[in-house]
């Protein structure tokens, strides 16, 4: 029996080896990519690639190229390598131009392993080639500056109610984590705008809808290494039937859009909100009113979204403007609170124009606060969102202005947050000053270094959307309180490693004080 049992100990051993050696030498011959093409890169580290860091948590997405960047600067993009995968990182201006619109057709996917046979993937986010051309023309009409208007007074009702819920803790001079308090907005916004429901998260932080919301931005093990796998090769979790944590969402946000569906078609109810126009492209193919897109062949018009297709697009706007939106508004207190002088000053703008406006927080007054734009514009500055852009080439692209040929298939990844940190394209970068987006300033940089929504046909759809939700929770905030740093604030801010979206690892406490207005 020992005999045996060494000998297939022996042969286990053996073949582990081979196994080990084998992918040793698979990944040395694609670590020779770069060296091959005549681009400038990073050395790799097997089996890591050049984003050890990143892979192992220790660095956040955002963080994960600033050495890099930082390493390269002079040169226009550089190589690396993510396990054993080739990407390429741009880092000049007018190239990233090329990418995200000149050459559009040549990037207009994104490098994300998709489960076609999950319906909530069928969003504009992760579809790729036709599927996401004939869906983004359908869609583009939902977010018109109108379309805009139609929607306001959902947030302007949001925002009423996080002001009046703000006033207990104001007066107690507590502490108050401002990333769940703008969490709760965003949620009760798109809850009513995209899900057509009442949550009321600002009075229940519990709520059923706001855990699940929770529980799409919090990654279990399960989703983290799903994800790690898809980056070595894509169909890699669906041969090993891996599907993270996704399932019982999916459940919840179609049976969710059904029933709301179901209710508003039986009762004939209509609403001025997104799951509205949802319903006319399902009913109709068409937005009431709408001139259409670039796609005018019968077929495309016809064409109607089921009710998985609804679900998708609610569920992926949630998860697009509910995050984002509450980063943004809670990033923003925390620079006010340590500047004192543009918080004033944000506030003088505030008080003047609602005065113009009967006190009330209108579509039209949001849109006149120029002060507040730049307030915003510097914030998505310092703290973009989505770090960095991905794009995959679907062709050869020869670079322009360079011999380097790109296969078809190469990443390509425009690094918005050390665009965003550059002091080049902006002086002293980690100051916050939000006269960087003065007409003046904004005339004599590079458009391409600020990208906060991407740029060219897939930047982000719901950039208005966005934008108008941030605003209109700032105004109800500022207008009634003062953002101050309390015992438990964290001046310098880090990042969670393993948050896709820019998030800050211990949060951000302030306190809101009652202004006193004359």
């Amino acid at each position: 029996m020992a005999f045996y049992a060494e000998s297939w100990l022996t042969e286990l051993l053996v073949g582990v080896s081979l196994v080990v050696v084998a992918v040793y030498v698979w990944f040395s011959h694609s670590y020779k990519y770069w060296k091959k093409k005549g681009a400038p890169y990073r050395e790799p580290q097997f089996p890591f690639g050049t984003a050890k860091d990143i892979i192992l948590g220790k660095r956040s997405l955002a963080l994960g190229s600033s050495d890099m960047y930082r390493q390269f600067k002079g040169n226009r993009f550089f190589g690396t390598y993510f396990f054993h995968r080739p990407g390429l990182v741009v880092m000049d201006p007018d190239l990233i131009r090329s990418i995200l619109v000149k050459d559009f057709w040549t990037f207009q996917d994104r490098p994300v392993p998709v489960n076609e046979n999950e319906p909530l993937n069928h969003h504009l986010f992760v579809l790729r080639g036709d599927k996401w051309r004939r869906l983004r023309v359908k869609l583009t009409p939902t977010f018109t500056s109108g379309k805009m208007k139609m929607m306001f007074q959902t947030m302007a009702d949001c925002g009423r109610e996080m002001a009046e819920v703000l006033e207990g803790a104001a007066s107690r001079g507590e502490a108050l984590e401002m990333r769940e308090l703008s969490a709760r907005y965003t949620t009760d916004v798109i809850a009513s705008v995209a899900f057509g429901i009442q949550v009321s998260c600002q009075r229940d932080p519990e709520n059923e809808f706001r855990q699940w919301g929770r529980r799409i931005f919090s990654q279990g093990v399960l989703d983290v290494l799903t994800i790690i796998i898809s980056s070595i090769h894509p169909k890699l979790p669906t041969l090993l039937r891996m599907k993270g944590s996704s399932s019982l969402v999916s459940e919840y946000f179609r049976s969710m859009v059904r029933e709301t569906v179901n209710y508003r078609e039986e009762n004939n109810i209509t609403r001025n909100d997104f799951m509205q126009l949802m319903i006319q492209l399902k009913n109709k193919g068409s937005i009431d009113g709408s001139k259409g897109g670039e796609l005018k062949d019968a077929e495309a018009d016809a064409w109607k979204l089921s009710i998985d297709d609804v679900a998708a697009q609610a569920f992926v706007f949630f998860i697009a403007g509910f995050e984002t939106s509450s980063t943004t508004m809670s990033f923003a207190l925390h620079e006010l609170a340590h500047h004192p002088d543009i918080q004033a000053r944000l506030q003088e703008e505030i008080d003047s124009v609602l005065k113009q406006h009967d006190g009330q927080v209108t579509y039209e007054s949001i849109n006149s606060m120029t002060y507040l734009d730049k307030v915003v514009a510097e914030t998505l500055r310092l703290y973009p969102p989505i770090a960095v852009l991905v794009r995959e080439g679907n062709a050869e692209y020869k670079i322009p202005d360079s011999e380097v040929v790109l296969d078809k298939g190469i990443t390509v990844t425009i690094p918005v947050y050390d665009l965003h940190h550059d002091p080049e394209f902006y002086p002293d970068p980690e100051r916050f000053d939000p006269e960087r987006f003065s007409e003046e300033q904004k005339a004599q940089r590079h458009p391409y270094v600020y990208l906060p929504f991407g740029e060219g046909p897939r930047n982000c759809i719901g950039m208005r959307f966005g934008l108008l939700q941030t605003k209109v929770g700032l105004t109800n905030i500022l207008s009634n309180y003062k953002a101050e740093p309390c015992e438990k604030t964290v001046r310098h801010l880090s990042f969670e490693p393993r948050s896709i979206i820019l998030t800050p690892e211990s949060g951000i406490q302030l306190r809101l004080s009652k202004r006193n207005k004359m």
